[in-house]
């Protein structure tokens, strides 16, 4: 807002989600804070409450709400929080083939997929939900552990292995809706 004429400003080219959320740039964040501040900023630039204004405050308006609602969701996501940490610090984004010489992991990822190409069974689905919120845990609390290393590159390795489990979930989700 302008100091001025309390006139709502355009957002920053490149803002910083961190700064944004009123959180330190930091893998470990409080979600309870995040929403707090996340409910707090769309109070006061949702775009319901610039109907009356002038057509670009309102444009501003929707501008400052759809990036509330990106860092938001950036930052709760801890896979997207842990890429986009990377990105702040100049690493190239997590790629799954970040993995390919762990030959374990691709191992137990191509066992849950072949699992999850069977035909539907819902112990076996429950049983892979179990597993790979597991594996997403651990793999949190050492992304986390990593970055307080300042270890960027072991970071990046995990968020790959990060992403393979998120791919897995959406498989899982597509297999558990009703056809």
């Amino acid at each position: 807002f302008c100091p001025g004429c309390r006139a709502l400003q355009p957002p920053g080219p490149r803002p910083d989600l961190f700064r944004l959320m009123d959180c330190d740039r930091s893998f470990r964040v409080d979600a309870q804070q995040l929403q707090r501040r996340f409910r707090s900023l769309q109070r006061a630039v949702h775009p319901d409450r610039f109907g009356q204004r002038p057509p670009k405050e309102q444009y501003y308006s929707e501008q400052h709400s759809s990036l509330i609602n990106k860092a938001y969701q950036t930052l709760l996501n801890p896979l997207s929080r842990g890429l986009y940490l990377l990105e702040l610090n100049g690493v190239k984004p997590a790629q799954e083939t970040d993995c390919d010489g762990d030959s374990v992991f691709l191992r137990e990822i191509m066992e849950i997929n072949e699992k999850l190409a069977e035909p539907k069974n819902e112990d076996i689905l429950e049983e892979i939900e179990t597993l790979i919120k597991v594996k997403q845990e651990e793999l949190t609390k050492e992304v986390t552990a990593a970055f307080e290393r300042d270890d960027l590159q072991e970071a990046k390795k995990l968020l790959a292995k990060m992403k393979y489990f998120a791919n897995l979930e959406d498989k899982l989700k597509n297999k558990k809706i009703p056809s």
